[in-house]
Parts: structure tokens; sequence; C-alpha cells
């Protein structure tokens, strides 16, 4: 098995055997011995069609000077470098998160005035999830700000530099050129004096490669041919993965959203823009919110089950119809109940009311509740006492009727008819 050792280490066992030499002497002798040291002839890639490529590198290019507080920030950049052009821009950060991405691109397309249809950034988690040289897993939500503007992506190999030439190794140059020896405070004032540079210092800087100023050479060659730069903000979305509480509400962004009860327990994926909240299962749209501020809640109604929804919304008039719907005398006895100035704190005494129309009939409580508002009596404790005391009572069977006389005749015979007496009559000749 062929074993490969460092002159370091060959050049340690020759002293164990007593050969002392010059770490640089070895090498000139592997070099021209053993080939140490020579690589593979480099070709370089053709620069593509006018406007096509944009590639993107990212590094730390400055310290800002100490706040009120005595406190310094260090700034990373994305530095932008036009593939035929090498026009440059650089956009100050402060993280490297897909949101300053996404805002350092609309700042590039504005500066360039247009947008390349190619953009070739390295292997940053900020764009690229997963590196793959074949098909690599790219930010969903910055894939969906690529589809929103028209171009594409193409990533860079992993540790392969050459795959991004025109951009790689320019970092240093931006650290030492752009931004050594400036006393910069803010991250506003270092992202004006990189706008400053691009377009003013470096910009009309004759390029060793193509013998042209680079904003003179991207203004009259690429600019032609780039996408229309972008006339309104982009609305950075946020993604999350919330999952759905007991209580079927899932927390985005600080702001509470209602969900169907099939999704209790479950993780959802949560797109959340300026206007909306949507929320998928397995890439199905299931629900659509209004954005909510931080604090706040946003409740459907009908994502709660009947039995369920009346109590959490506070719907007194719905209990009221429920009661009404029983019976005329048990919906005033429940209207008499809520009538207080916190209707919903007596939400529970027409649930009870209603537990006793399930549990006796609604006739039973019907009556009880017209002798109890006779009485004026309001409490659902003591209705539910008369009710169980009537049912606990015994019933009284009605008296049995007298058996009849055995020499009994029927009434009408005893009963004389009035026949008036007959007048006399008198002869008036006598």
């Amino acid at each position: 098995m062929r074993a490969t050792v460092r002159l370091s280490k060959i050049r340690k066992l020759l002293r164990r055997q007593g050969v002392e030499i010059p770490y640089a002497t070895l090498r000139r002798w592997a070099v021209v011995t053993l080939g140490f040291g020579r690589t593979a002839p480099t070709l370089p890639v053709v620069d593509g069609p006018p406007g096509e490529e944009c590639q993107l590198d990212t590094g730390w290019v400055l310290t800002l000077e100490p706040d009120a507080r005595g406190k310094r920030r260090r700034l990373r950049a994305w530095i932008f470098t036009a593939g035929v052009s090498r026009h440059r821009f650089v956009y100050p950060i402060e993280r490297e998160t897909t949101a300053s991405a996404i805002e350092a691109c609309e700042a590039a397309w504005e500066f360039f005035g247009g947008i390349f249809r190619v953009l070739l950034p390295d292997n940053t988690k900020a764009i690229v999830q997963r590196a793959d040289p074949l098909e690599p897993l790219i930010n969903p939500v910055f894939l969906e700000y690529t589809q929103a503007r028209g171009f594409h992506i193409d990533t860079a190999r992993v540790r392969k530099p050459k795959d991004k030439a025109r951009v790689e190794r320019r970092v240093p140059t931006v650290r030492e050129d752009c931004f050594g020896g400036e006393r910069l405070a803010t991250i506003a004032a270092a992202r004006a004096h990189a706008r400053w540079w691009c377009a003013e210092d470096y910009g009309l800087r004759r390029h060793s490669t193509t013998q042209r100023l680079p904003r003179e050479h991207c203004e009259t060659e690429e600019r032609p041919h780039l996408l229309p730069a972008p006339t309104a903000a982009y609305d950075v979305p946020l993604r999350a993965e919330p999952k759905v509480a007991r209580d079927q509400h899932a927390l985005v962004a600080k702001a509470l959203y209602s969900l169907p009860t099939e999704f209790v327990g479950k993780r959802l994926d949560a797109r959340a823009d300026r206007s909306t909240v949507r929320f998928y299962d397995r890439g199905v749209l299931v629900k659509v919110h209004p954005r909510q501020p931080p604090g706040k809640r946003s409740t459907d109604a009908a994502d709660f089950p009947e039995h369920k929804r009346v109590y959490a919304l506070r719907d007194v008039h719905y209990l009221q119809s429920q009661a009404t719907a029983c019976g005329p005398m048990i919906g005033r006895f429940a209207a008499a109940v809520l009538a207080v100035p916190l209707p919903w704190t007596r939400m529970r005494r027409v649930y009870a009311l209603l537990g006793l129309v399930r549990k006796y009939g609604a006739p039973r409580v019907e009556a009880a509740c017209t002798t109890a508002l006779a009485a004026e009596m309001l409490s659902v404790r003591r209705l539910k006492a008369m009710l169980e005391h009537a049912a606990s009572a015994p019933a009284v069977p009605p008296p049995a009727p007298a058996p009849p006389a055995r020499y009994l005749r029927p009434a009408l015979q005893y009963a004389l008819p009035l026949v008036p007496p007959p007048i006399a009559e008198v002869s008036h000749g006598q």
C-alpha cells in the first residue's frame, strides 16, 4: 500500500539516521527529483454571455468603532462579482442569515441595474441546506425568492474554489482596500462607504484581466442583458415548524393561531409573510390566518368542536338559544341567570341547567323553572334539588272507588218528579 509522508516527517526520519538537512534543501531536491508540488495545468473556464452569471462570496471585512458602551461589532459582507465585467458590489451585514442574503441580493440588483440569470454562491447555510455536487438542497425561503425574481442557483462544490474563481480570495482585497484604515461607527456608514468604493474607486480602476473599467464594462455590455430590476421590496417570509398544542393553537413569531382538532400534537410547516400565515401538512395547505403581532392570537370558531367552541369563545348568545330551544321557561330562566354585567362568568350555570334537561327531560325542567321563576329563585343548585326531590318522592296511587252497595238502586228511582198540584175548579154557580 502506498503511503503519503510529509516532507517535514521525512526530515525527522533522516535526522534519526544522523542525516541533518535543511527543509529548503530537501524541498528543492523533492521538486527536481520527484516532481513535488507540481500540479496539473489549469484551464480557465470561459466567461459566459454578458449578464448571465454573478458569483457570490462572504467573509469578515471590518470591525466598527466602539459604540456608546464601548462595544465593537465585527461585520461580514456579501461580495457580488459580475462574471464578464468583474464589476463588484459589497454589502456589509451583522449576521449571515437567509434574510440578510435576500436583502443583499435586492441591494445588488438595484446597484447593477438588473438581475443576473444565474447566481453562483458557495455552500453557506444561509442559502444551501445540504451541499451536494449534483443535487444540492436549497433553503426553501431563498428558493422561493429565486423563483419570485426569476434567476437560478448554481452552487459551487465543497472545497472547490475554482468553481467561483472570479470572486474567490477577494475577501482580503475588500477588507484591506475598501475598509482598511477607515473609521466607521455604524453598519449604515459601512454600507454607504462600500457602495462608494464599488462605484467610484474599484469600478473606475482598470481591471488586469479585461483591461477595462469594471463600471463602464458592466453598464455597456452586461446591463442591457440583465433581467429587469425589482420595483417593489420583496416580502421575506418566515418559515417555522410549530407543534399544535392541546388548546389547538400553534405559535408562529410569538403569535397564536388556531387549527382543527385532527392536527393536535402534530408539527406543521408554517409560512408567514406580512399579511398572512399559512399552515401546511406534508405540502397540503390546511389553514390560512391573517398575520397577528406578537402576543396576539387569531382564532377561527370553526376549528373547535361544537361542545367546546361555545365555552372557548364565551358565546353566551348561543347558550341562551340552546336553553330556549329546550323550552320557553327554561330559556327565561337561563336569560335571568345571564342577566349580569359579565354574563360569561355565569356560563357554567347555564351548562348545568342544560345538563338537568338531558337528565330529567325538558317537560319536568320546564315545570320546575316555572315554579322557580314564580318564586324569583335563580339558583341552579336549588333547581336541581327540586327535581331530585320530585323524582325521589313515591307516587301516591289514587284512592280506589268504594264498592257498590248490594241493594243499591239507581238514583233515578229515588228522584220524585216535581208535578205541580192540580188547580181546583171553582164553580160560580154554587
